[in-house]
């Protein structure tokens, strides 16, 4: 978090226990900035009223922002930040696993993020869990104390991603489990994660569906990941039924 000044437990309980500060918070997971006008387009509310949310949010140290001529933009304050609302939302789910998606486009999303998503700035979903199972088993990816690459591992990201990574050292670690909320597993996060996210990112092995963190796995993606780590589509042929579902009820309304 930004602010300098601690803040209580119950400071941060209550800035996240308004609806829509917390849908500000679970928008920003996809890493990327929003504007004020955004967020308050996405969690349905008056502009006035978003950005009496997000003066809050930013006082309280939960979102950085930045702002370019007329328009404010806002993000997560960092990954511990996005750690934090990622377990909340794993504890949440799990408390409420009974209650079901109560229309046609919610079940459509939650099958969509559940398949593949960005948490924060690393991949999530069947997908991401699927790539840290594949990246464990080529023994790349350590998993007998936390999360550590092997020396396999690291020249593995410099040769297939084109990234050389630090051994150690850094603020931020170079990989660490994530848990992730819809498989009940960890999946890579850290720098190595965020690294992995950006080129497939980049390469389009994935792309997003819509504008929120939910991700489509290509062909290119595909045929990539089978290539570079024996891996079969962990998404399923479901992917781009989920994504017309979700268009057809959008235009449907």
């Amino acid at each position: 978090m930004t602010s300098t000044t601690p803040i209580s437990l119950a400071t941060l309980a209550g800035l996240l226990a308004d609806a829509t500060r917390a849908r500000f918070c679970l928008a920003l997971l996809d890493g990327r900035a929003w504007t004020a006008g955004e967020l308050a387009r996405h969690a349905g509310v008056a502009a006035s009223t978003a950005s009496e949310h997000l003066s809050h949010l930013v006082r309280g140290g939960l979102l950085a922002e930045e702002r370019q001529g007329r328009h404010r933009y806002v993000r997560l304050a960092g990954p511990q930040v996005a750690q934090l609302i990622e377990d909340m939302t794993a504890h949440a789910e799990r408390a409420g696993a009974a209650a079901g998606p109560p229309t046609l486009r919610a079940a459509s999303a939650a099958r969509a993020m559940a398949a593949a998503r960005t948490c924060y700035d690393h991949l999530a979903g069947r997908l991401g869990v699927a790539i840290t199972d594949a990246l464990t088993t080529r023994g790349l990816l350590r998993q007998d104390a936390g999360f550590a690459l092997s020396d396999d591992g690291l020249a593995w990201f410099a040769a297939e991603l084109g990234a050389v990574l630090p051994a150690s050292g850094g603020r931020r670690p170079l990989a660490r489990p994530c848990l992730d909320w819809t498989e009940r597993r960890h999946h890579l996060a850290g720098t190595a994660g965020a690294v992995l996210c950006a080129t497939a990112l980049e390469r389009r092995w994935v792309s997003r569906i819509g504008s929120g963190r939910a991700l489509r796995l290509t062909g290119t993606g595909r045929q990539a990941l089978s290539a570079l780590l024996g891996l079969r589509d962990p998404t399923g042929d479901l992917a781009d039924g989920i994504a017309g579902e979700l268009r057809a009820s959008a235009a449907g309304g």
